[in-house]
């Protein structure tokens, strides 16, 4: 789920952003948060869909998404895997297991 921009231009800058000439501004409207959620995917290489917040953050303000944070609906259709809040909270290895304790319950 791509939710508002961590870094736009109207707010804090990471120095990487400036090495990289990497610029984002923050969108205004949904389609505009779309095209940048786009740009993300593409310049990340990302080979899952991406679903966008829509620009009033109802999604990341009910699942505590800000900044970033990992999530797995299980194959019932629920949570199976809630991580902590990010930066700090952001755990690949756990959301891993919990995949593969996921994927080990349908086999």
């Amino acid at each position: 789920m791509y939710i508002r921009e961590a870094h736009p231009e109207e707010g804090w800058v990471l120095p990487e952003n400036r090495r990289s000439g990497l610029a984002v501004h923050e969108p205004t409207t949904d389609a505009a948060r779309r095209d940048v959620a786009r740009t993300c995917a593409i310049g990340l290489r990302l080979r899952m869909p991406m679903v966008v917040d829509g620009i009033d953050n109802a999604v990341a303000s009910a699942y505590g998404g800000w900044p970033d944070r990992l999530y797995l609906i299980g194959r019932s259709g629920t949570i199976a895997y809630q991580g902590g809040d990010g930066p700090f909270g952001f755990k690949p290895a756990e959301l891993e297991r919990a995949i593969e304790q996921e994927l080990a319950k349908g086999a």
